[in-house]
């Protein structure tokens, strides 16, 4: 696993997920102030990039104006992401 700092636009986030207003609020106060502290996940299949978890993160940089941010990738075939997408 490596980590690295990603363009949000490239990030695909196939599942709806639903967030939390309370939770991405707070979120952003922290981050604004002292950063983001933990990375989200995300697999790399065939160069692209795709996040399930880590939403309230993704939503509260999105939010910020973030252009980045910092991800653990997995690289993983395209069996995997099936399996996420079951």
């Amino acid at each position: 696993m490596r980590v690295i700092d990603i363009p949000l636009n490239q990030i695909r986030r196939p599942l709806p997920r639903w967030t939390d207003p309370v939770r991405v609020e707070a979120l952003m106060q922290s981050i604004s102030q002292i950063g983001l502290q933990e990375p989200i996940e995300v697999l790399e299949v065939e160069g692209q990039y795709y996040g399930f978890s880590g939403c309230h993160r993704f939503e509260a940089c999105s939010r910020l104006g973030h252009q980045t941010i910092r991800c653990n990738v997995r690289r993983a075939p395209i069996a995997v992401l099936h399996k996420h997408l079951a």
